[in-house]
């Protein structure tokens, strides 16, 4: 059945209105870190397997870093392992390290693989031990408690953080018209696996392949005036002073010290957007108003 004039008239409008976003990011690269609701609810699981394929076709190249902490601690319950954090990160031993390579290395990464390539795109998982993708070094975290004279170092485990990204992979890749789907698992020196912390891969990797953007998909509308506003047009040394003031704080602090790390490494723009919103990369690529918080270098 044809559509009727008016509803003719919406669907090119909105059409129209992207065309000068696709002639301006055409060839650029947009690094997206898919993680939270978007990754358990059926319909937005398929919304952006659909957006990475539009990404590729109209020219921009997505790649894709995903989380999977849910998914862990769901298989880990089932096999009887406790679960153990310090400073929100999961102290994971030798035992809790094969199941996230299980869990992120297999069955989360090779689920989206398999959801893009539906949609008519076509992707490729890896995680970071694939080809020395990510190279990694065992994370330090440190307890400065008032009552210790120096601060303590806390070993939690295989858990890392990025030494350096296989730039010339990630590009082979990509002149090929791929997809890739990135596993935030590294590799040390000596061949231990390290689980990573996905906001923080996706920014070292945007930062390295010096992508265009960096897409943070979270559970919350973006980052918050203290009055509960959405603040969109950022710069970075107005986030630093909401760090200062105290406005970021919490759980939003580390995904903000990511954003902020990619912006003044060379990313032009970092999002941190709704992923509860279908279609959300799309919006915030191909809109002026987006759904959440933009920040740039100045």
């Amino acid at each position: 059945m044809a559509l009727d004039r008016d509803t003719a008239m919406q669907v090119a409008a909105v059409l129209s209105k992207g065309l000068p976003y696709i002639q301006r990011f055409t060839g650029k690269t947009v690094v997206i870190k898919y993680g939270g609701n978007a990754m358990e609810n059926e319909e937005l699981k398929s919304s952006f397997a659909r957006d990475m394929v539009l990404m590729k076709l109209v020219g921009i190249n997505p790649i894709v870093v995903h989380g999977g902490g849910p998914q862990i601690g769901e298989l880990l319950e089932r096999l009887n392992i406790k679960s153990h954090f310090v400073n929100g990160m999961r102290v994971t031993d030798s035992e809790t390290m094969d199941v996230v390579e299980m869990v992120l290395g297999g069955q989360v990464n090779k689920q989206i693989v398999s959801l893009i390539n539906q949609q008519g795109g076509t992707a490729v998982g890896l995680t970071g031990k694939d080809g020395n993708l990510i190279r990694a070094s065992k994370l330090a975290v440190h307890n400065h408690a008032d009552e210790l004279a120096r601060p303590e170092i806390i070993d939690i485990g295989h858990v890392g953080e990025v030494k350096q990204v296989n730039v010339e992979m990630i590009d082979m890749l990509t002149r090929s018209n791929v997809i890739p789907v990135i596993a935030p698992i590294g590799v040390g020196d000596d061949g231990a696996s390290y689980n990573i912390n996905a906001d923080l891969v996706a920014g070292k990797v945007a930062e390295a392949v010096k992508a265009e953007k960096l897409i943070l998909l979270t559970n919350v509308s973006g980052l918050k005036s203290k009055a509960g506003e959405v603040l969109t047009g950022l710069t970075a040394s107005q986030v630093n002073d909401l760090i200062e003031d105290g406005t970021i704080h919490g759980g939003m602090l580390p995904k903000i010290r990511c954003a902020l790390s990619a912006v003044e490494h060379g990313v032009q723009t970092s999002h941190i957007i709704d992923g509860r919103v279908a279609h959300a990369t799309l919006l915030e690529i191909f809109t002026d108003e987006g759904v959440g918080t933009l920040i740039s270098r100045n």
